[in-house]
């Protein structure tokens, strides 16, 4: 009972990556884990499997992740989705508990030292601020939408699902109150002084002016309110 994902039964595996999708809620987290199962499904039927599906034939996984220069998260995320394939096919009777509980028992890979990243300098940034046409509509749009990614530190995913209500005054201070951002959490962040997504918004609540225009463009597309 070890074979579970084999060639001819690809119905099957569609059914089973459904499930493993469906048990978590991020957008993100579920683009990450298609990828990772799908890579999963065509690297293990690349070439016969004799032990089918076991916790060596996942660490062999791990293996030519590695093999590849994928960074720790990297690894680690897609050796987490098929920790879940397996025990979403143990739940449904297709792979014995006890090969289920040895594949989750596969480490990821140990992420070591800290990535020092890269970000913009403060020169930088302003010229990116700058860059829209801050006489136009959609200017200010942009305008708007950059200031609140570089002066607040938001998530592209936070940002788009911003809305006019989200910016209020609290104590004298501009801030973004309740985002809804990763994993549900709730948070209010301060808004710095210097940055002109307060003022943005005041230009964007002048007499006859919408939210309905500030979200369609000049090529009539639209984008979140």
């Amino acid at each position: 009972m070890t074979d579970l994902i084999v060639v001819p039964q690809q119905t099957q595996w569609h059914k089973l990556k459904a499930l493993v999708l469906d048990s978590v809620s991020s957008p993100i987290t579920k683009r990450v884990y298609n990828l990772g199962l799908d890579e999963f499904f065509a690297w293990f039927s690349k070439e016969p499997r004799p032990g089918g599906f076991t916790k060596a034939t996942v660490a062999a996984w791990r293996v030519a992740l590695e093999a590849r220069g994928l960074g720790a998260v990297s690894i680690n995320v897609r050796i987490t989705a098929v920790h879940k394939l397996a025990v979403e096919a143990a739940d449904n009777g297709l792979l014995a508990p006890e090969l289920a509980a040895g594949i989750t028992r596969v480490k990821g890979v140990a992420s070591k030292g800290v990535r020092l990243g890269n970000w913009l300098t403060v020169k930088q940034a302003q010229t990116l601020l700058n860059t829209p046409d801050a006489s136009t509509t959609k200017g200010l749009r942009d305008r708007a939408i950059l200031a609140v990614l570089l002066g607040c530190g938001l998530r592209r995913s936070e940002c788009a699902a911003m809305t006019f209500g989200h910016v209020q005054q609290r104590d004298g201070r501009w801030r973004i109150v309740d985002l809804v951002g990763k994993h549900g959490r709730v948070r209010t962040i301060p808004i710095p002084p210097a940055n002109d997504i307060g003022v943005a918004r005041v230009q964007f609540h002048k007499p006859g002016f919408t939210p309905a225009a500030l979200a369609a463009d000049q090529r009539g597309t639209r984008s979140a309110e």
